[in-house]
């Protein structure tokens, strides 16, 4: 597996599209956090259980800029469309170590 952390960051974006948990698991760390307006510092059990499984509420997602910051952190700017029809646009910022995503925080964005 590629250890650049906007590899890793964009393949983990891929498994999540395509619902391959299989796949998604081994890219993050044991000790993963994920925080969102929604989520305080969820553990990775709760990400898999909870966020994982909702890419069907999407129509599209497509990655705007995948954009490292310095070794460990990428900027993620994506758009996405739900079902509904409604287009909206996040940043996440992603930790990566050792391969490993360790943390990703979530800012939403507004209506496109």
């Amino acid at each position: 597996m590629n250890d650049d952390p906007a590899s890793v960051v964009e393949a983990a974006f891929r498994h999540y599209r395509s619902q391959n948990r299989e796949a998604a698991l081994p890219l993050y760390a044991d000790d993963f956090t994920f925080t969102s307006p929604q989520d305080d510092h969820i553990d990775k059990a709760t990400f898999f259980e909870r966020c994982f499984p909702t890419a069907d509420r999407f129509r599209e997602q497509r990655l705007l800029r995948v954009t490292p910051a310095d070794r460990e952190l990428v900027f993620v700017y994506y758009e996405y469309e739900l079902t509904t029809g409604d287009r909206h646009r996040n940043v996440e910022a992603i930790t990566v170590r050792d391969g490993l995503i360790r943390e990703v925080q979530v800012f939403f964005g507004g209506t496109v």
